[in-house]
């Protein structure tokens, strides 16, 4: 009978199986026997397995000889070598291996309390040469440990998702015979496998100059190997195992997902219906699942994604202080709200601000919901504008506009109504407003952004008012109107795995940076951070570096000011 230590953790409970006394785990070969006739154990020799009955772990050396008899009798191995286990009726020898993980320095990783991780870097092969010697530092070198006579030659890999569903498998990775890192007792050899990387995505994992064995994997999820059509050891898919903030396990982020009509009841931005652009969505989600999963982050299933078809919104809100954001001159305005009018003179040099209290302290008046909004100042203006978000008394949208004022109308002071029109395009920031956000952004994100400061909004458009903008991140920064928000069209879920869109501007948010790493840099097209242009190989914009991954978790982590990701541990989690 051939058998493996069971030194992984199955139940993920932090606790080596073979170290419980319950029998669930699945490197338990249970024994059959005829049908009425119990097991009777006469002797076990060795120290390699230990036995279970019906009730769990028992004491093998006071169970024999006293006619004790078992329903269930099931052999677990506990170290590599031999035994042998007499019964009553028959008698047969045990051979117990034992499969170790170890990094690419070799190093050992342990399969209960450790995990593996994705792999952040190209195949060895397509790397410069003065980046080879840093080496593959997420796959993992798998080390057998037994009996020599009829040592396994081969194993085979599964890799699981966190529910357990299959998603990837190799088969015939081969075991070369090697020196055993330990004095390994007489009889006993040892064989090591290549490195086995676990990858992002299928073009990763299918590359033909990989020459180490791929295969896909999700975080969250587990890499089993198999020797003789037996399940030989498992271990957890993490985040990276090696950084300045320790191993990092694994992250959950909360996205909003919108997918907005071109106007009331016209065609979705994505998909030919409303059905196809929720599953355009959920799709993207599971892109930025596999990428940021290089850091241990994952958005959740996208089968559990909050997504929703919405129309655009009306216009629903006053901008005062719009374009140059002078102070008032001194004069009257005039507000259109619902059948309301609202007058309001204004003083000379008075601020956006001001104004804004003023026409609230109105509204309120006459039974409106009203919520005011300041806007950093745009590079190009005196001052910062503030929106004036007017709901009617149940919330609902009312008609807004701006009436002729026949005499002293303010000069200066400008007011604008946000209106959003997504047929000709969504008007999109430059860098002398990209703080602010256009009018028409804000309009946008304004009025269907929740109030959650820790959730992630995502809208998807049908395009943008210029070619080439695909995607828009808004970060958090003192004084912004709106954050942790973004904005991507159709063009950018088209383009899925070529500019990797939404992992790019999640990565905007997560980071707390505005800018691009080769905006100060050197260019790294490889990078998902760095990268400027759409490539749908290999050498695309899909890699995280470890400093990234860190600034991630101490920008936005659990113990970040505005925590945008929650820890989502491996161990005792719902799977």
């Amino acid at each position: 009978m051939l058998l493996f230590v069971d030194a992984d953790d199955e139940d993920d409970d932090g606790v080596v199986d073979g170290r419980q006394d319950r029998g669930t785990s699945t490197e338990i070969q249970w024994l059959e026997r005829p049908p009425a006739e119990p097991f009777q154990l006469r002797a076990v020799h060795g120290r390699a397995v230990r036995l279970l009955s019906e009730r769990g772990r028992f004491d093998a050396s006071t169970a024999t000889g006293k006619g004790t008899r078992f329903e269930r009798l099931g052999l677990q191995g506990v170290e590599p070598g031999v035994a042998r286990v007499e019964l009553e009726a028959k008698a047969f020898d045990v051979r117990v291996y034992e499969l170790r993980a170890f990094d690419g320095a070799r190093r050992p990783v342990d399969l209960a309390a450790s995990h593996a991780s994705l792999s952040r870097t190209l195949p060895e092969a397509l790397l410069p040469e003065e980046e080879r010697d840093a080496g593959e530092t997420d796959a993992l070198r798998w080390l057998l440990i037994g009996p020599e006579l009829g040592m396994p030659e081969k194993v085979s890999f599964l890799s699981t998702a966190p529910d357990g569903r299959p998603i990837d498998a190799i088969e015939g990775v081969a075991l070369q015979p090697v020196k055993c890192p330990f004095a390994a007792p007489k009889g006993l050899g040892c064989r090591e496998s290549l490195l086995v990387r676990a990858t992002t995505d299928w073009l990763d994992r299918s590359h033909p100059r990989a020459e180490a064995p791929s295969l896909h994997a999700e975080v969250g999820g587990r890499l089993v190997v198999f020797s003789g059509g037996l399940k030989a050891a498992s271990i957890r898919v993490g985040g990276p195992r090696e950084t300045s903030l320790g191993p990092l396990d694994r992250y959950r982020g909360k996205l909003r997902v919108r997918v907005l009509r071109t106007g009331p009841g016209a065609g979705v931005a994505i998909g030919a219906d409303e059905p196809g652009g929720l599953a355009a969505a959920r799709r993207e989600l599971e892109t930025a699942n596999a990428v940021w999963g290089q850091c241990g982050i994952q958005f959740g299933a996208p089968g559990e994604l909050d997504v929703e078809v919405v129309d655009p919104p009306p216009p629903h809100l006053f901008a005062v202080g719009c374009g140059l954001g002078l102070p008032a001159s001194g004069g009257r305005l005039a507000f259109g709200v619902g059948q309301a009018r609202i007058d309001l003179d204004v003083r000379e040099g008075a601020s956006a601000d001001s104004v804004a209290e003023d026409l609230a302290v109105q509204l309120r008046r006459r039974g409106f919901r009203v919520k005011l909004s300041a806007n950093p100042k745009e590079s190009f203006s005196a001052g910062g504008s503030v929106d004036v978000l007017v709901r009617g008394p149940r919330g609902e949208y009312v008609k807004l506009d701006l009436p002729p004022v026949e005499k002293g109308r303010e000069a200066t002071l400008e007011v604008c109504v946000g209106a959003v029109n997504l047929m000709d395009g969504l008007s999109h920031f430059s860098d002398s407003d990209a703080a602010a956000g256009t009018l028409e952004e804000r309009s946008l994100l304004k009025a269907l952004v929740d109030d959650d400061p820790t959730t992630i909004d995502v809208l998807v458009i049908p395009h943008f008012l210029t070619l080439g903008r695909i995607g828009e991140s808004f970060v958090d920064a003192r004084g912004l109107g709106v954050r942790n928000a973004i904005i991507i069209d159709r063009a950018a879920v088209r383009a899925g795995p070529r500019s990797f869109a939404l992992a790019h501007e999640l990565g905007h948010v997560i980071l707390q940076v505005a800018g691009h790493p080769d905006d100060f840099g050197a260019d790294l097209p490889t990078r998902l951070m760095d990268a400027d242009a759409a490539d749908s190989t290999v050498f695309g914009p899909r890699r995280i570096s470890v400093a990234e991954c860190e600034r991630a978790i101490l920008q936005s982590g659990p113990g970040s000011p505005l925590p945008l990701l929650s820890g989502w541990p491996l161990l005792g989690a719902e799977r």
